[in-house]
Parts: structure tokens; sequence; C-alpha cells
């Protein structure tokens, strides 16, 4: 699935990776300005395109979610 580029919400986006536990997926837009990071206390120290994470399954594991569901394949 990594290299799939989706639609999510009307956003191109690309699946850069496939967390196991979940199972979820990591989605990158590709055509978003760059925001500034912060580190984990706080400081600003990168720019970065934010991203979602999409999960796979319901919470109760026994079906596909909405929001995988939901995405849509593009070319």
């Amino acid at each position: 699935m990594i290299g799939t580029r989706v639609s999510h919400h009307g956003e191109d986006c690309e699946v850069v990776e496939v967390l196991e536990d979940g199972p979820s997926l990591v989605l990158l837009p590709l055509h978003r300005e760059l925001t500034i990071q912060p580190n984990q206390f706080g400081e600003a120290t990168r720019r970065a395109r934010p991203s979602y994470t999409i999960p796979v399954l319901t919470r109760e594991r026994d079906a596909l979610s909405a929001p995988f569901l939901a995405l849509e394949l593009i070319d």
C-alpha cells in the first residue's frame, strides 16, 4: 500500500506508512504547504507537511472503518 495515491476529503495524498497496531494508514498530503512542526518539547525545529492517520478497522475490529472506506484511489 505504501506509495498508493488516494483522495482524503478531496485532498490528494500518498500512503507513506502502514502501522500494524490498529492497523492504520499514514497519509501525506501531496500539495500542502509546509508548516512549522514542534519537537517533543514544543519547540519549533523544522518545517514539514501535516499527516493524517486513518484507521483501517472499526474500534470493534469487526469491519472496515468509514474513513478507510471513504478513501478514493487516484492515478
